[in-house]
């Protein structure tokens, strides 16, 4: 048996979006020190605030600003920050309902260790000194001592100058891939420029790449066949906007390819054609470059196109 890989991986892109005025009143009051909540049609102030009514789907719009204090619901302690979270230092992950507010908030406290902490503590926002209309203006929250806020929570217009009318949120996840033992033989073996694919026992078809067992019948695959190197484009999107990071000229082909001999078609990138000449039904083999460990892309072997027939289950 091949010793199966490992390897780390980061998947990370912007996530942009755009608020609406319940959002974006709240977003904005954060900037300005101000939290905001949104009562519901059975009188429950929401914080965070939301647009619609989680149990009668009513659009919801009647916001209110709450107290800065609040109580903890309940925590959790974190020895260890990671990355970009709110404090470089051990925090308690909290739910806070501040006063007036009938739903917690989740953010961090500030506390010296998991002792200080408990359900039911009194705690006050520790505003971020530069505010730029993001969940991080909390800064905090720290222990508080002092009287309550207000019971009831004050009407508010949601108004603000120069609103924040749109986010770009970071997102982020670092892990560990271990692909087994299947996707391991087939990542080797395309360092020798192979690709291989396994064969079910029970339907005999050949999939490419294995996974291990047949996603058909549900039985372990072991079997190895190469497949390819040629294959056919069963269908394919026109790529227009160019990736961060990725270093091809837009606009370009993206496609199904059905290697000669594999049940299953996998993707790869269509080129030494013009992208508004690549069709369903063309042949192509792949182009590896120098040092590389998979294929760079597919072009066209000049060969006739495919009888749709012959492709049409793998479309």
């Amino acid at each position: 048996m091949p010793d199966v890989l490992s390897a780390p991986l980061v998947v990370e892109f912007p996530f942009t979006r755009s608020l609406g005025p319940v959002q974006s009143a709240f977003l904005t009051g954060l900037r300005e020190r101000t939290v905001l909540g949104v009562r519901t049609d059975d009188g429950t102030v929401l914080v965070p605030p939301v647009e619609y009514d989680p149990v009668t789907a009513n659009e919801l719009g009647d916001l209110v600003e709450v107290a800065p204090t609040g109580t903890v619901t309940t925590w959790a302690w974190n020895p260890s920050p990671r990355r970009d979270q709110p404090l470089g230092t051990p925090f308690a992950w909290v739910l806070v309902r501040l006063d007036g507010a009938g739903t917690a908030l989740l953010h961090v406290l500030d506390a010296p260790g998991p002792d200080a902490v408990r359900t039911g503590m009194r705690v006050r926002i520790r505003w971020s000194a530069t505010r730029t209309g993001a969940i991080t203006d909390i800064a905090c929250f720290e222990p508080y001592e002092g009287e309550p806020g207000p019971p009831e929570p004050a009407p508010h217009t949601g108004e603000f100058a120069d609103p924040v009318t749109g986010i770009v949120a970071p997102a982020r996840l670092d892990y560990v891939h271990t692909p087994g033992r299947a996707q391991s033989a087939y990542i080797k073996a395309l360092e020798e420029r192979r690709t291989v694919g396994e064969r079910c026992p029970a339907c005999r078809k050949v999939y490419v790449p294995p996974r291990g067992a047949c996603p058909t019948c549900g039985v372990a695959t072991a079997e190895q066949v190469e497949v390819g190197p040629r294959g056919t484009v069963t269908t394919f999107c026109i790529v227009n906007i160019k990736a961060k990071n990725l270093d091809i000229e837009v606009p370009y082909v993206y496609a199904h390819i059905a290697l000669d001999g594999a049940d299953l078609a996998l993707h790869g990138r269509i080129a030494g054609i013009p992208y508004d000449q690549v069709r369903m039904g063309l042949r192509v083999e792949p182009v590896w470059t120098e040092g590389a460990r998979h294929v760079d892309h597919y072009r066209p072997t000049g060969e006739p196109d495919a009888d749709y027939d012959t492709y049409k289950e793998l479309v």
